[in-house]
Parts: structure tokens; sequence; C-alpha cells
């Protein structure tokens, strides 16, 4: 059906194999080709923008939809005339964030955009100096500009409450800004891109192939392996490349364990919100033991370090396999006396059950991902619909729940939760032999690769265009939270203030993939480092 889409609309197929198809669309075909694709259940994952002046092409935007009923994912290439591209974000609004991120990053400008507002750039960055075209340098500095912002016009018996920049239990930079009338909430806008850390332009400019597997697991603090794999299934993607099958078998393992200390830390984080904090010192008490599990079979108990192109760096050996088991043996049993003590409290319930409801239908057009969508009754999980690592070999079962509330998300973690037992202890019965690192490769020139994996908070998407050598000319990593935070003022509209908390917790939140430093001053607004700031008093 994709196909039969994609020649209607007088697409030129660039790459058509069982994992991806890409298409080079004409720009008047482009909204009515993406209108289809989601009327077809594909839904739309992120877009890049790409200057490929040096290709001699010109600018051009990749959107990427999830394909599930065919297992891949279909790549609509646009290429900009006179740097505009039609905007798809009329047809769907899940494409409305990574357009104008590419306007900020690369300077194309979507027709008849919706909302062509900034998202990621600070208010006094100049006009037209856009980081991600080739000529601008990971080092460069641009002189600000003096940015006032505008008043807003208030509402009669509508008070503005802020959440944020500091989130008080999330211990991350965001800023929701809540319109209150009474106890209600009647408005939410979120603004976010607080911390942006340039690792696109690092890697692009300064690193090797096999050095940007360390700084994307620097992308999260928490489950930062899942970067590190979708980056490297990207490369091995775009290469060809057969990676030995005891290494997928570790790297299944080591995303479980992730899953399961990530998890874990989720629901201390809901307990202490909704006042229970022993709950939140038993589950982070048990959680102890997984650090101590990654450490055992990595060296760390974060950034495992454990990835290279073609495979893994360690190897898992009997003895190292007996210890989890005997650990998982005790913990499986901690694990599950808490949670089921908690999940029969009424007064947790109360808290969660209706409360911050994200219908299906909406959840859908955003392009929400992993637990939030899974618990407004979206099935879908990469681990199953586009199997990676030795997914393909292994049971296990996807939790979906279609009330879409904070319960629902809550027991979708549950269950998760104890899949992820059952997934490691298959991974290491099954764990065949043989090497661990395939080395015999080349690197080819501007091929394109994905990689998509099913990280604790959602589906990772990597994309990336190879240099050849041992370069990438573009590297795009698109978190789960980067589709999850535009459904969360859904949420929040027509609910209490007092539950605003564990809504906005209970999308699992991870604000610092992307990150500027922003300081308000009286009237002014400064996005600045904090030395720079305070040289400035």
């Amino acid at each position: 059906m994709i196909i039969e889409i994609l020649k209607g609309n007088d697409a030129k197929i660039l790459r058509h194999d069982e994992k991806v198809i890409l298409a080079l669309v004409p720009n008047d075909k482009l909204r009515s080709t993406a209108e289809l694709l989601f009327k077809a259940g594909c839904y739309y994952a992120t877009g890049v923008g790409v200057d490929e002046r040096l290709l001699g092409v010109g600018f051009s935007m990749y959107h990427i939809f999830n394909c599930e009923s065919e297992k891949r994912y279909v790549v609509l290439k646009a290429v900009a005339s006179n740097l505009r591209i039609p905007s798809i974000t009329p047809v769907i609004s899940g494409a409305n964030w990574a357009e104008r991120e590419a306007m900020d990053m690369v300077g194309i400008f979507f027709d008849e955009h919706p909302e062509p507002l900034r998202l990621i750039l600070p208010d006094d960055w100049p006009e037209g100096i856009h980081p991600l075209r080739k000529e601008f340098h990971y080092n460069e500095r641009p002189p600000r500009i003096e940015f006032k912002p505008s008043k807003k016009e208030k509402k009669p018996g509508v008070m503005e409450v802020p959440v944020g920049p500091y989130h008080p239990t999330l211990h991350e930079p965001e800023v929701f800004e809540l319109h209150v009338k009474g106890e209600e909430i009647v408005g939410a806008v979120y603004r976010g891109f607080h911390v942006h850390r340039g690792l696109e332009k690092l890697a692009e400019e300064r690193m090797t192939i096999n050095q940007i597997p360390f700084l994307a697991e620097r992308i999260c603090g928490i489950c930062g392996y899942t970067h590190n794999c979708a980056y490297a299934q990207a490369v091995e993607d775009a290469a060809k490349i057969e990676v030995p099958e005891r290494a997928l078998y570790i790297r299944t393992i080591l995303l479980e364990l992730e899953r399961l200390h990530s998890h874990l830390l989720w629901f201390g984080v809901a307990f202490h919100l909704l006042g229970f904090d022993s709950g939140f010192m038993h589950t982070w008490r048990i959680r102890e033991a997984f650090m101590d599990l990654a450490e055992l079979l990595t060296g760390n108990r974060k950034t495992y370090g454990m990835n290279l192109i073609g495979g893994v760096r360690r190897d898992i050996d009997e003895e190292k396999k007996k210890k989890v088991l005997e650990i998982f043996e005790k913990t499986k049993k901690e694990t599950k006396e808490v949670l089921d003590n908690a999940a029969e409290m009424k007064e947790l319930i109360s808290r969660m059950e209706g409360v911050g409801v994200l219908p299906k239908r909406e959840g859908r057009e955003i392009g929400v991902v992993g637990p939030v969508a899974r618990a407004s009754g979206i099935d879908t999980d990469v681990r199953r619909d586009h199997p990676y690592a030795a997914y393909g070999d292994l049971e296990f079962k996807v939790p979906v729940y279609k009330e879409g509330d904070v319960l629902a998300r809550f027991l979708v973690r549950y269950e998760e939760t104890f899949e992820s037992f059952w997934i490691i202890e298959q991974a290491l019965d099954q764990l065949p032999p043989g090497d661990i690192l395939s080395e015999d490769y080349e690197l080819p020139e501007y091929a394109v690769g994905i990689g998509a994996t099913e990280a604790p908070r959602g589906e990772d998407v990597h994309f990336v265009i190879t240099e050849g050598g041992n370069k990438v000319y573009r590297w795009r990593p698109r978190a789960p939270t980067y589709n999850n935070l535009p459904a969360v003022p859904i949420m929040l509209m027509g609910e209490k203030l007092a539950d605003a908390p564990i809504i906005i917790a209970s999308i699992d939140p991870c604000f610092s993939c992307t990150d500027h430093m922003v300081i308000v001053d009286g009237e002014k607004v400064c996005r600045c480092s904090l030395d720079d700031y305070l040289r400035r008093l």
C-alpha cells in the first residue's frame, strides 16, 4: 500500500528494503502524500532538516513515518525551493516541532505552518544564523541581540501559575505556564529547550563514527544506552553491517536492565509526588541492585560505554550470568511485593484514576510513543514492530490499556517491569557463542540509515547520513519525550492544579535531551551561561 501511495504522488523511490523506504517527493505533492500515509496508519516519528549544499542538492527535509503494519520506516524527502518547503503540520500536527526545529537550526521556511515561531534557538539569537548549516562551526559564538518579551493579555479571573524554570521534583529545567481559574487548569503552555548542548554539531564536525556512541550515551542521564544502541543501529543500517548474534543478545540484556532501573526510578518519583515516600525509598532501594548489576556487566553503573559500530566491547561470561540470576531471584520478589502493595492502596489509585486523560485519537495525531501511547490504547512497541538486537528471538507481551489516564501509564510500566525480567532471563539462557564485534566493514559515502529502539520512555529514532571514511555528514537523535511533551497540555486541561505535578511526571519526561540556559531578569530574557550572566551584573 505504501509504495502505491508514493508512486501515485510521483515520488521517486531512492531506497526500498525490509527496513526503510526512502522517497523523494515533489513539493506540490508532499502534503497530500504525508496525509495519505497518516490515514494508512503510519504515524509521524520525526523530521530532520539537512544542509546538503556540499552534495549539490541544497536544503532538504526528511519526514520519517513509522509504518507498523509493514514493519518499516517510511522517509519522505523534500528539497527546498528558494529555502521554502510546504508545511505538513496543517494535516499532521505531530510535525509541528520538527519543522520549527529545522527552521531554527537549518533555516528552511515552511509555507502555511500554523505556528512559525522559534522552538530551540534563544530569543536573543540573531536572525539569519542557523547552527546546523555547514559554514557555521561548532565553536562560534554569534553576538546576541536585545530582546524584550511581548506583554501578555491577561484574562479576567484567570491566574498564571509557572511551573519551572526548574522542576521542583524532576530536577530538570522546563517551564509550564498553567492558566488557572479557581482550582481548575483552563490552559497550559509548555516552553522548553533550555539546555541545548549542540551534540549534533559536535558529532558532525569533530567526532568519528566510533566516538559518537559515547556522546550519544550522554543524551540522557537515565536511558543513555538506548540512544547509544539507536545510533549504532543507524550507522549499521546505512553501511549494511552484520552484527554478531552474541553481541545482539548482550545489547538486549543491557537495554532491558536499563528499562528496569528506569521504570523503578519513575515509580519512586511518582510515589514521592503522591505523598507515598516509603514507596519512593523502597523502589529506589531495589533499583540499586540493578545499578550494581550494570557495573558488574559493563564496568559502570551508568554510561556503560559498551557499543561500537558492529557490536559490543565486553562479553558476558558464565560467572556473570550466574550472578545476574542470583540477584534476579531476590529483586523480582521484592519488586512485586512493593508494586503490588502500591497498586492496592486506594489513596494512590484515587489520585491517578481518571486523571490526566489523553484520548487515543489525539495521541495518535501528535505521535506519542512508549508507555504514554500504550496507556491510551495505541498498540505500538519498536521491539515487536521493528525487531532489533535479539528481540525477534524472544517472547514478551506488550501491555496496552485504553483508559489513557495516569493510572493506565502506571499499570503499563508495572507490567513492562516484569516483562523485562523475563526477557533478560531468556536472553541469558539462549546467549549464543561466537564473536562480539565485527570490524570488517567500510562506511559508504552519503548513505541514509535509521536506528530505532524502544527506550523506557518510548521510541528513540536516530537518523544518519554517512560521509564515508569514519565520519557522519548528519546525525539527528530524537528522544521519546520530544513526541510526548506536546500531549501534556491536553492532559492538563480541566484538571485540578494539585494534580499537575503527577500529570506532568506521568509521561516520565526527560527535559535535558536538548539544552539552553535561560535566565529571566526583569523584563529581559537572557539565554546565556551562568558565568556570562554574573559577569554582566
